[in-house]
């Protein structure tokens, strides 16, 4: 498996790709926000968009949400990998790289605070507004 990172401004796009015959399978954006179950910790909430047929979806979301809290930054994920006829040992090996590469990502990108970011869509916020 491989993956190219590209920093856009304050946000992150990321490309995973591996396999006999890469290709974009699925792709996942996620964004930081405070968790649910502790406010002081940040987590992620994203939305998949997947190719009919692709079963990348639960990887590009698991890549995305981690990156995302890790990083406190929007990410974009693409995901295309595939192998023919894995079976189940060889998908947790797949799953095992994913986690090593997305840490690896981490680390090489440098968690800042986490903190969550203020929401970046500014004054037009509902939460709160008054009319």
């Amino acid at each position: 498996m491989e993956a190219s990172v590209r920093p856009l401004g304050p946000d992150l796009l990321v490309a995973v790709w591996g396999g006999t015959h890469p290709h974009i399978g699925a792709v996942a954006l996620a964004l930081p926000r405070p968790s649910l179950r502790d406010k002081k910790k940040t987590s992620a909430t994203s939305s998949v968009l997947t190719l009919l047929g692709h079963k990348e979806d639960v990887t590009a979301k698991m890549i995305s949400e981690a990156l995302a809290a890790a990083l406190n930054q929007n990410v974009v994920v693409t995901a295309g990998i595939h192998w023919d006829n894995l079976k189940a040992e060889e998908i947790q090996c797949i799953v095992q790289l994913t986690e090593r590469l997305t840490r690896k990502i981490i680390e090489k990108a440098g968690a800042p605070s986490p903190q969550p970011s203020p929401p970046k869509w500014g004054r037009g916020s509902r939460k709160g507004r008054k009319t």
